[in-house]
Order: structure tokens, then sequence, then C-alpha cells
């Protein structure tokens, strides 16, 4: 069955097909279709949708939820997004699967709701406090907004982490035709360590604490190697990258600024290639590292350079200094958006 719906429709609508039993929301521009589909939708199909009364309340309800070993979700902005961060760090302590949707839009404070990508660093850095991750999803059209929302619930419940879905206003805002799937994903089964009220789940413990120093480190070292293993489901996408002289970087919609700008330098007789993480964190360095060698490399994002930051960083660890240290970044912030014309001609710039 295909849709023309709104990227945050999709949202939504990837939500119920992955088997999502509660979404617990407060609209926020450009983010309110996913709240007022929920609202819609979650309980014409036998699913609980809460209105929270601000986002902390929202973020803390998943806690418990996940707790009893419900699938769930909320989706937020910036300024929600901000709010949210002490409670991600909670759910990451006690490892709980629960899904983030940021539809990122302009800062710092309430900004405007306008497009922007400024929500990397608190997203794949983690922005509450403790050295915990989340596995991230960068997807780049309506359809990828229902299938890596999918994703997400797959991944959170695989490794026991929040999962965001970090795209921007124009993401969720633009229609597209969006393939649905063909059946609902089967429910994992979460009693081996959820608080489900049962007798067989009756010794289990959700929890973030541990009052002893040597049980904590123990336990944040236990997350660490979580986090390298969970570099085994790093994903990224190539495009035109086999001849290429450069290659341009973006995720989510700077990622189809990144396309046409290769699509028309190759017009102009530059050969031009792109990379696109789709996982945020693990960020694919890899696939990155292989494609990267030996080519001039220029980023194009929706901020003031954190994700260029991570090109260069990854880079770097891959021991491609020379690549790292030659990245040029073409950005724009405050909800503009680069122009195909302005990629170009920074491309070009680049050869002089």
């Amino acid at each position: 069955m295909t849709k023309f719906v709104k990227g945050n429709e999709a949202v939504v609508m990837g939500a119920l097909y992955a088997g999502c039993e509660l979404y617990f929301g407060y609209p926020i521009t450009p983010a309110s279709e996913i709240a007022h589909g929920a609202a819609k939708w979650f309980p014409m199909l036998g699913r609980v949708f809460v209105q929270a009364e601000c986002e902390t309340a929202s973020i803390n309800m998943m806690f418990g939820a996940a707790g009893a070993g419900k699938l769930c979700m909320t989706a937020t902005s910036g300024p929600g997004f901000s709010l949210m961060q002490e409670g991600l760090s909670y759910l990451a302590g006690a490892e709980l699967p629960a899904i983030v949707v940021d539809v990122m839009r302009a800062g710092p404070g309430l900004g405007n709701v306008y497009p922007e990508q400024g929500d990397y660093t608190p997203a794949v850095k983690g922005g509450g406090h403790g050295n915990y991750q989340a596995f991230v999803l960068a997807p780049a059209s309506a359809q990828e907004m229902c299938d890596y929302t999918v994703k997400a619930f797959q991944m959170a419940a695989k490794w026991r982490t929040p999962a965001i879905v970090l795209v921007d206003g124009l993401q969720g805002q633009m229609m597209e035709s969006v393939s649905l799937p063909e059946k609902e994903c089967p429910r994992p089964d979460f009693s081996a360590w959820a608080a489900q009220g049962e007798p067989k789940t009756r010794e289990n413990l959700v929890k973030s604490i541990y009052l002893d120093a040597a049980q904590q480190e123990e336990f944040n070292i236990h997350l660490q190697e979580k986090y390298v293993r969970m570099k085994e489901d790093a994903e990224a996408e190539t495009y035109l990258c086999e001849d290429a002289d450069i290659l341009l970087c973006g995720y989510g919609i700077s990622s189809r600024i990144a396309r046409t700008t290769a699509e028309e330098l190759r017009k102009e007789g530059v050969k031009a290639g792109v990379f696109r993480p789709i996982t945020l964190n693990p960020f694919p360095a890899n696939e990155l590292a292989k494609v990267a060698k030996g080519r001039k490399i220029m980023s194009i994002e929706l901020d003031a350079g954190q994700f260029a930051d991570d090109v260069r960083l990854n880079l770097a660890k891959a021991g491609l200094g020379g690549e790292a240290a030659s990245v040029k970044m073409i950005h724009r912030m405050g909800g503009q958006v680069v122009s195909v014309d302005d990629a170009v001609k920074a491309a070009k710039e680049m050869f002089e």
C-alpha cells in the first residue's frame, strides 16, 4: 500500500508497523504532526496515546513504560529535545529501549521553526550526563522516515538503548509517496529484564544506580563494550564514488542536496561522489575511510560544523590525516538551506 503523506506522518506509520504500543506526546513545531497522527491512529488500532504535560514528562513516562517491557516512543523538536536529555541518560543507564524522533529546527533557545541540523551534538554525543550513547538514525526521505523508525525500534530492542531518529523540519513537512510495510514486526520478548508484573519477571530490577563505585565503573565498562559491538550495525550509502575526485558528505536533507550537487558537478566535468551516513551513531567510519582516501572532501550541512568535525575525526582515526585536514565545509544556519548552486561553486573552488 502506498500513501502520499508528510514525513512526520510516515514516522507514525512506521511506529505502528514496528509494534509500538504507547506514544507519549507533546506537540511542538515542526514535529506536531507526529503527535497529531499518533493521537488519531494509535487509539483506532488499540494502542495508547497519552498527551503529556511537557517534554520532561513524556520522556519520563517512556522510562516507566519501557521498564515494564512496552514498546514506546515520543517526538519533539530542539527545545523539547533539550528538556529530554536527563531522561535519555536515565533510559541509557537502565538499558531501556525507547524511541525519540527529533525534528530539528533552528536554535539555540527558541530559535525559529525553520529547518536546521544543530541538534547533531546532543543526539550523537549524548547530551545528558554520563558515558552513554544512543543509536542514531538519519533518514533522508519520507519513505525512510517510515522505514528507519521501524529500524530504530529494532535497534533499541537489540542493544537495549534509546534510539533517536534525527531529521529536520524540511523532511518532517515535505510530502512524498511512502510504501508501507507488508506486515507488522513481531514483538520482542523483554521478560528477561523487564518488570512486567508477572511471576516470571518478579526478580527483575530496573535501575541505573550503583552506590558502590567499583560496581558503577564495572557497569560503565559494560556499556562501553556494548557500544563497540553496536558498530556492527553502522550503515552508510555511497553515490557515484567509483571514479570521484571529490567526495561530498552529508546526512538527512543535506545528503539530497549533495546528490544533486554531484550530478551538476559531473555535467561540468568535475567527478563528484557522495558519502551519506545513515547511522550517525555508530558512525560508519570504515565505510567513510574506504571512499575518502586520496580525494578532496567537502561537507554540506545545516549547522555550525558539528558534522564536519566528526568527518575529520573519523578520517584522522582511520589514519587519513591529510584528507581530514583538507575537509571543506559549506553550511547555512538559522533555517537557511544550502543551495545546489552555492555547493557547486564551493566544490569547484577546491580545484582552483
